[in-house]
């Protein structure tokens, strides 16, 4: 029996195997395209776009620097949290859920590539995972509450109530995905640019 296709054409050119993922396969043109075209919360939010990964991994970035400053190296693992979604798509957790651990296994190989790709180790340490993962849960809070229609205390229940000055001038604006795109790479390259300081 032929072998179900297990690979996907990226616009780069590259030819990425998602059962078996390789550096050398990773394009962060690729990444910022796949993010800022997949929508969070199912489409489910409020505007004439759709809030994308790509804007919510910034925002997770901005979040993350503000708990965790001078740090670049984790400040890009905070940027490219998300960043196999560009393939796999943004499920959410119920989803997630019901899929399986098949979901998680796709997406650990696919993450380990990444990082490796763009200098961060394979597996991040569990500090700085768990560090980005509160920077996360605070962005879904944020994009619950001023995106998705939910009120502040069902966003409590769900996410956690975030710390009122750590949400200080952070306010979320629906762009245009070419823009988000645009600014994904952008500060992706500001990010690697500090770490050769």
């Amino acid at each position: 029996m032929k072998q179900p296709r297990a690979w996907q054409r990226m616009l780069s050119g590259r030819r990425l195997d998602l059962l078996d993922p390789t550096p050398m396969d990773i394009e962060i043109a690729d990444i910022a395209h796949g993010l800022a075209f997949v929508a969070r919360w199912n489409g489910q939010t409020r505007g004439d776009f759709a809030y994308s990964v790509a804007e919510h991994s910034l925002l997770v970035e901005q979040i993350y620097a503000r708990q965790n400053p001078a740090n670049a190296k984790w400040q890009l693992a905070a940027l490219l949290h998300d960043a196999p979604e560009y393939v796999i798509g943004d499920m959410i957790s119920p989803v997630k859920s019901a899929v399986g651990p098949s979901y998680t296994e796709l997406d650990v190989r696919l993450t380990a590539a990444v990082h490796l790709r763009f200098g961060l180790p394979a597996v991040l340490p569990v500090v700085v995972k768990r560090a980005i993962k509160a920077a996360d849960k605070i962005s879904a809070w944020l994009e619950a509450v001023q995106i998705a229609g939910f009120s502040e205390p069902e966003a409590d229940k769900l996410f956690g109530r975030p710390d009122t000055a750590l949400l200080r001038g952070l306010e979320i604006k629906l762009r245009p995905p070419a823009q988000v795109r645009a600014d994904y790479v952008a500060r992706h390259l500001d990010l690697l640019a500090a770490l050769k300081i």
